[in-house]
């Protein structure tokens, strides 16, 4: 082994961590933490909406050891997304939507995969090979915000995402679980106080109180994970969000002076910031595929990004977009034929109608 303690090999893996990229790093030690109970408590309530998987694997999310035999340290790590592009509370102009921000470069998992990976292999390395364990970018069971808390990355604010003091709250996450023990770091506190601005802007009340969000009624979960038909009476609180949703991450005052990342893969490409919502619904396989390659877009397929700019479409208030819809109304896709009945008759009986202010 090349390292003497606990303390050196810690070090060793934060330096490592920071070449590879990671801008946040912290060890959390596997023990019982308040959101692994919470979290049971959250799936009880069907606050997961269709998200069966959650529930599959939920012993494995809520005991590290379940996945790696004995482990002892989860090591987190944080890499910064926001970029200088605007906010999704800023004004735009009712013809476009709104792709969330993390989707606006190539698909994290790929890159920070890529990161994690050799942090895991270098652990083996100074180990001597002696280290077992697993490495996740959000893909695996594992509850990363939880121990992102413990690893003293960040606290869980009231909008249920993971709030660095210093950096802000658009940060990806990856973790590695092992067997190896650690100096843990100390859990962050709660920085939220009396705010409220996250549960007051969510347009279609998701936070059903402070930390609990019903996914069911959240903008991100039923644009991008939800499957088929998006319930009616949450179709005008979706506005034109066409692919997730920043909103309660945009009001978060401790996102003011958020970090901005310098990584290349992270930054927008071309006609994802405040998107023409007539180009996307002009889309056919070949050119989505071509314009979300490499993209987290893609996971909604063409189908799913349709459906959402149809709502969008509704919501925008412009006549001219009528044109665009009454295709969908014949095509041989029932859940577009649907959503576009729905946006047709909402712009016919509030044509053109300034709606300008609201995303």
């Amino acid at each position: 082994m090349i390292y003497e303690d606990q303390h050196s090999l810690k070090n060793l893996l934060q330096i490592k961590a920071q070449n590879l990229g990671f801008e946040l790093f912290g060890v959390a030690e596997i023990k019982d933490v308040p959101e692994l109970t919470l979290f049971e408590k959250w799936l009880a309530l069907g606050y997961a909406g269709e998200m069966h998987y959650l529930a599959k694997n939920k012993e494995k999310r809520i005991d590290p050891a379940k996945l790696v035999e004995n482990a002892k340290s989860v090591i987190m790590c944080g890499a910064y997304y926001h970029t200088d592009a605007p906010l999704s509370v800023d004004h735009a102009t009712a013809d476009s939507g709104w792709i969330a921000r993390y989707a606006w470069g190539d698909d994290y998992h790929d890159l920070l995969k890529k990161r994690i990976k050799s942090l895991y292999a270098y652990l083996q390395e100074v180990t001597d090979g002696r280290a077992a364990g697993r490495y996740y970018v959000d893909t695996g069971p594992v509850l990363e915000k939880a121990w992102a808390k413990q690893a003293g990355l960040g606290w869980i604010g009231k909008n249920t995402c993971l709030i660095n003091k210093s950096k802000g709250s658009f940060l990806f996450l990856a973790a590695i679980i092992t067997d190896v023990p650690m100096v843990a770091d100390q859990p962050t506190i709660d920085h939220c106080g009396s705010c409220t601005r996250c549960l007051d802007a969510c347009p279609t009340n998701a936070l059903v109180e402070p930390y609990v969000l019903d996914a069911n009624l959240c903008i991100s979960y039923l644009t991008i994970e939800k499957k088929g038909s998006i319930p009616e009476h949450l179709r005008d609180g979706i506005g034109r969000q066409i692919f997730g949703c920043d909103i309660c991450q945009d009001v978060c005052p401790w996102n003011r002076k958020a970090a901005k990342s310098k990584e290349p893969a992270f930054q927008a490409r071309e006609g994802m910031v405040n998107p023409s919502l007539e180009n996307i619904l002009l889309l056919e396989e070949n050119a989505f595929r071509e314009a979300f390659r490499k993209s987290p877009v893609k996971r909604t397929k063409l189908s799913g990004l349709l459906r959402n700019a149809i709502i969008a479409a509704g919501n925008s208030g412009l006549s001219r977009l009528i044109p665009f819809l009454k295709k969908y109304v014949k095509c041989d896709d029932e859940t577009l034929n649907e959503h576009a009945e729905w946006a047709l008759a909402k712009l016919e009986s509030s044509i053109d109608l300034n709606r300008e202010d609201k995303r």
